[in-house]
């Protein structure tokens, strides 16, 4: 056992890290796979990584175990910014709200236990694969936004989708997200859609939701710094693809950084990048596809906003920081689809086991919708706005169980899943989280509804904003 030695004042984790590694004689790889089960996590705190504090709390943990101390407060923890309710919010340009508790966003255990348990992308993809029969794509391609892309699974589903529909036509994707790991995951899925569909161009963006669209920044200090970068991509198999795409690794460490606003706690990014990726063999069939600096256009033949903001914000605030500037990027008979959770289901009932007041979801389409409307002004008359009925607005999806899970005895791990799915849905902050997590009323609360309802669900709703065709 080593003799615990407390960290000197200021000390970096990296240090403290290497200090370590040095003493034990562990190698850095080894030390972030048994910390936090990634081989790379030193080599990215090297590369100017920030890290929330769940994640210092694991490598503070094994450290202990092996008696070494972290540092408490190194530089590369993000910090936890706190915002005071006001009257009218305001945030950084274009990325999502104001919040108190910005780290449930960013808490990548929440969120990929959520992704891989549920059902929900699977269910959105097929919606947003109706939408495409509505579509009228104009030469010279269909041309499609992703006001989100997530870990890059509803995107790459609607592309096998695009393709089934539209096999003959290039196609011009731009996927938003400011996320790094987000867009590791989503490239990654990206070589089999390159192989299958060669005419395919596609943009992946931290910019702004006015921004982005046009991949082109509103401030002067933004714009020239924005960092363009295209990689045609040689060869002729879904390996060759991969293996170039995996290249980009250095690329996106360096350059896809985010710091959290000082005015909202919202990410935002360090400098604008637009990465665009295409095959090399069909660059001459895509030249007037393949978007360049300075001379980019939205017109998008469809854009999906799935989950684009936070429940709990206002909705002229969803409005106009969110959807209008996005509907403004349609072409003539595009089509937005928004999709939001809308509660209403076996999940809310989880939450409000535990919290009897808790309403995350107080705005739902229509009132989104109006918010809209008033935002466009006179511009609004060039627009249909459809919430339609419920039956075909709102959807379900599921969390995936065994059939013999639920039953009288629900295993452990599946209580802590459903538990995971309900207040990741609600949006519920780590803060709240932590002081309900050391009794057992949680676990006997979704133990409850489980059984009741032999298994669980969510609702989400969506709703379409159409440009009328000139």
């Amino acid at each position: 056992m080593l003799e615990t030695l407390a960290p000197p004042q200021g000390a970096g984790l990296l240090d403290s890290i290497a200090d370590f590694c040095r003493r034990t004689g562990m190698a850095e790889s080894t030390f972030g796979r048994r910390a936090v089960n990634d081989g790379k996590f030193v080599a990215r705190l090297r590369d100017g990584a920030r890290i929330t504090p769940e994640t210092l709390t694991r490598v503070s943990t094994y450290m202990a175990s092996r008696g070494a101390t972290a540092p408490s407060s190194p530089r590369e923890l993000m910090p936890l910014l706190r915002i005071a309710p006001r009257p009218a919010p305001v945030a950084a340009p274009g990325e999502g709200a104001p919040s108190r508790n910005f780290r449930f966003f960013d808490n990548r255990q929440k969120y990929l236990l959520f992704v891989n348990t549920c059902s929900e992308k699977e269910v959105i993809a097929r919606r947003v694969g109706m939408e495409l029969a509505n579509i009228h794509p104009r030469p010279p391609a269909v041309r499609v936004f992703d006001a989100g892309m997530g870990d890059g699974t509803v995107l790459t589903r609607v592309m096998r989708e695009m393709h089934r529909r539209f096999a003959t036509l290039p196609f011009y994707l731009v996927g938003k997200e400011i996320s790094l790991e987000d867009v590791r995951l989503s490239l990654a899925k990206m070589a089999d859609r390159f192989f299958e569909h060669p005419a395919t161009v596609l943009v992946v963006t931290n910019m702004y939701y006015s921004e982005a669209p046009w991949l082109t920044p509103k401030a002067l200090a933004a714009a020239t710094s924005l960092l363009w970068h295209e990689l045609a991509l040689t060869g002729s198999t879904a390996h060759d693809f991969s293996e170039q795409i995996a290249a980009l690794e250095a690329f996106l460490s360096k350059n896809w950084q985010a710091r959290h606003s000082a005015t909202s706690g919202n990410p935002v990014y360090e400098r604008p990048v637009a990465l665009v990726l295409y095959r090399e063999d069909f660059k001459f069939l895509l030249h007037d596809i393949i978007p360049q600096q300075g001379r980019t256009r939205a017109d998008y033949d469809l854009v999906i906003a799935s989950q684009p903001y936070r429940a709990r914000v206002p909705a002229k605030f969803k409005a106009q920081r969110v959807i209008a500037p996005l509907v403004r990027g349609l072409g003539s008979g595009g089509r937005l689809l928004g999709i939001h959770s809308s509660g209403g289901d076996p999940g809310l009932e989880i939450v409000r086991k535990v919290w009897p007041e808790e309403n995350p979801f107080q705005t739902n389409r229509h009132d989104v919708l109006r918010a809209v409307r008033a935002e466009l002004g006179k511009d609004a008359r060039h627009y249909n706005f459809n919430a339609y009925a419920d039956a075909r607005a709102v959807f379900r999806y599921d969390m995936h169980t065994l059939p013999t899970e639920v039953s009288s005895s629900i295993g452990t791990s599946t209580l802590f899943a459903a538990w995971n799915a309900a207040v990741y849905v609600a949006q519920i902050d780590d803060e709240r989280l932590g002081k309900v997590i050391g009794e057992r009323q949680y676990l006997d609360a979704t133990r409850e509804v489980l059984q009741a309802h032999g298994g669980l669900w969510f609702l989400d709703e969506s709703y379409v904003v159409s440009r009328k065709r000139a």
